[in-house]
């Protein structure tokens, strides 16, 4: 009889001898998970901590074999061997961002773990997955929406590595949204913030505390003319403003990013690789962006237009917090810069079409811009009333 044969992951009989130098070497025959069987060996001055070396070094090398069917993980294995095992695979191929991979761990631990924790692969089915789902569209849409990504991309996983034969998550019930209409902001409206921003600059009821250094209202005047989004308006560098040419432009290439524990920093690409685009300026951004710059003063091309009194980046949230300060102290409540964002699209497509809208806004799909940026009219064009007219004109008697 040969020798009996190892599974992936596991080793044979553990051997001792005395080495030359009167150490002591622990040895075994190991197999890898590509199916090769190696001998693997550690030193000590005794037996007993030359295995407990070999051990050591085993339980490495186990830790970074992939998951299979004939692996770690197996049908019966916890749901949370499974959700280790995703996220070491998310930081193997590393095409998700640093904030993505954050969120889809919070949303895995917070979310899926704490109901799938107890249980074992081959206990994952349609009827629990598509129960938990449901159960999280009760709370919220938001909260299945987050709960149905990251458990079907695990779940996927474990069927990419044969251990369960199919994703439950693939059968399970789309999550269903109540159809809202998006909101805008009309040009009387605009105005009256303009007017609120513009008094609160001007210090006329300022208190304590450092005085108001004009970025919000360039801030708002910049989203009002470009539709970009908060976080790429504070991204701009000096490098991605024109403002002598015929036709002033900004190019929107970045956004702002803020992580817990770290700092403040600016990224090289907006929310999407493909949101990259030049925004033709009309008059009221140009002039603001103008007078921004000759504030700041500063020629190098990398500065941002927007940032603090140390040259550090601005964070979303506070630029947030102070325009929703400042408005509310009018009794203006409800606005927020994504607000100005569906403005936008909603006068674009109102006054030329959706194609335009999304190009602006970045979208590569029409369907976005008009599920959730663009303000429907209840108005239809009037025109219809002559085309009818001449259809069943009634004849005369």
């Amino acid at each position: 009889m040969g020798r009996p044969r190892l599974t992936i992951g596991s080793f044979g009989e553990v051997t001792t001898r005395v080495l030359p130098s009167g150490r002591i070497e622990a040895r075994t025959r190991y197999r890898d998970w590509d199916g090769r069987s190696r001998i693997v060996q550690a030193t000590a001055v005794t037996a007993k901590a030359a295995e407990r070396a070999l051990k050591h070094k085993l339980a490495g090398r186990s830790e970074l074999q992939p998951a299979s069917g004939t692996g770690h993980l197996t049908p019966d294995s916890p749901f949370g061997d499974l959700v280790a095992y995703w996220l070491q695979d998310i930081d193997l191929e590393g095409r998700i961002s640093k904030t993505t991979r954050i969120l889809y761990e919070r949303n895995m631990r917070t979310l899926v773990l704490p109901v799938f924790e107890h249980l074992t692969l081959r206990e994952i089915g349609v009827a629990r997955c598509d129960r938990f789902i449901k159960e999280q569209a009760r709370i919220s849409y938001n909260r299945a929406k987050q709960s149905r990504v990251v458990l079907r991309l695990a779940l996927e996983l474990a069927v990419r590595h044969e251990v369960l034969p199919a994703n439950p998550m693939h059968h399970v019930s789309r999550v269903h949204r109540e159809s809202r209409m998006p909101d805008a902001l009309t040009s009387v409206e605009v105005n009256a913030i303009r007017a609120v921003i513009t008094r609160w600059e001007s210090g006329v009821d300022h208190v304590s505390g450092p005085r108001p250094d004009g970025q919000l209202g360039a801030i708002v005047e910049v989203m009002l003319g470009t539709s970009a989004r908060i976080g790429e308006v504070l991204a701009i560098r000096r490098r991605d403003i024109d403002v002598t040419g015929l036709t002033p432009t900004i190019r929107i290439a970045g956004t702002i990013i803020s992580r817990h524990g770290e700092p403040t920093f600016r990224q090289d690409h907006p929310k999407t690789a493909k949101s990259r685009r030049i925004v033709a300026l009309p008059s009221y951004t140009a002039e603001a962006v103008r007078r921004r710059l000759a504030v700041t003063g500063d020629p190098d091309p990398e500065s941002l237009v927007f940032c603090s009194r140390e040259g550090t980046p601005l964070t979303t949230a506070n630029v947030r917090r102070q325009l929703r300060h400042v408005l509310e102290r009018a009794g203006i409540g409800g606005v927020t810069p994504h607000l100005f964002r569906r403005t936008v699209a909603t006068a674009v497509n109102n006054n030329a079409s959706v194609e335009l809208a999304a190009e602006l806004l970045g979208h590569t799909d029409t369907k976005i811009t008009v599920q959730h940026y663009i303000q429907r009219r209840e108005l239809v064009n009037p025109v219809t009333a002559e085309l009818l007219e001449r259809a069943f004109r009634r004849d005369e008697d």
